[in-house]
C-alpha cells in the first residue's frame, strides 16, 4: 500500500504542481487521469522517488520515501519500482537483453544471475528471440516489451508506468495494456494517461486536475 499525505509540490519557478494531495493506492492496478500540465506525471515521479516533495509524506511499507536521502532514493528505486515511459529510454549502442539487464547491474547482481534473469523477462514477455538485436532494430511495439522487461526484471514492488501507449499504434497499445494487466496480478501497476479508454484495464482510476485530486 502507497499512502499520500497532504503532498504538495512547488517548483522552482513558482509553480505548484501539486496541492495538498493525498490518496491511498491500494488496488493492484490503478490509473491516473487528467490533462497535460494536470500534476499527473509529477505525482507518479514523487512516488516513484525521481522527484521530492515540498511537503508532505510519502508513504510506503511504514516508511517516508520523503526523508530519504538522494543515495536513498537511488537505491529505493533500484530495489521497489519499475519504470516504464512513454519514449522508451532504451540504450541505442546496446543490446536487447543488455537494455534488460541495465537495473541489474546498477544493483550489483552477478554476471551469470543477470542474464538469467533478463532471459526470463524477455520470455515473460514474449520476445526472448530479440535478445541480440540491437534496439534500433526492433519495432516500436517491441521496443515497449524490451521496456517494460527491464522494468520488472528485479521483481519490484511497483511498477509505474508514465503513458506507456503515448508512441504507439492502437494494435501494440493493447499489447502493452494486456501485458500491463497480467503483471498486475503479482504487483502493484501505477500508470499515469491521457486516454480514458486505457482505464477499462484499471481495478481504479484517479482524476487530477491542476494538482488536485477531482475524482
Amino acid at each position: 500500500m502507497i499512502t499520500v499525505k497532504n503532498v504538495t509540490k512547488i517548483y522552482e519557478d513558482k509553480t505548484k504542481a501539486l496541492d495538498d494531495v493525498s490518496v491511498v493506492f491500494d488496488s493492484s492496478f490503478i490509473s491516473i487521469i487528467g490533462q497535460s500540465g494536470s500534476g499527473k506525471s509529477t505525482l507518479l515521479n514523487l512516488i516513484g522517488g525521481i522527484d521530492t516533495v515540498t511537503s508532505g509524506e510519502i508513504i510506503i511499507d511504514d516508511f517516508n520515501i520523503a526523508n530519504l536521502s538522494s543515495d536513498e532514493l537511488a537505491e529505493y528505486r533500484n530495489k521497489h519500482i519499475g519504470f516504464i515511459f512513454q519514449s522508451f529510454y532504451l540504450d541505442s549502442n546496446y543490446t536487447v537483453i543488455e537494455n534488460v539487464m541495465i537495473p541489474l547491474i546498477i544493483g550489483r547482481v552477478n554476471k551469470n544471475d543477470r542474464i538469467k534473469m533478463a532471459e526470463e523477462a524477455l520470455k515473460k514477455l514474449g520476445i526472448y528471440e530479440l535478445r541480440n538485436k540491437l534496439t534500433t532494430d526492433i519495432s516500436g511495439g517491441e521496443a515497449q516489451r524490451v521496456a517494460i522487461a527491464r522494468a520488472i526484471v528485479n521483481n519490484p514492488k511497483v511498477i509505474l508506468a508514465d503513458e506507456p501507449t503515448g508512441n504507439l499504434d492502437s494494435k501494440n497499445g493493447e499489447i502493452v495494456m494486456n501485458l500491463l494487466k497480467e503483471i498486475s496480478k503479482d504487483r502493484m501497476v501505477i500508470m499515469v494517461t491521457h486516454n480514458p479508454e486505457y482505464t477499462k484495464y484499471s481495478d481504479r482510476v484517479i482524476t487530477i486536475s491542476d494538482g488536485k485530486i477531482v475524482e
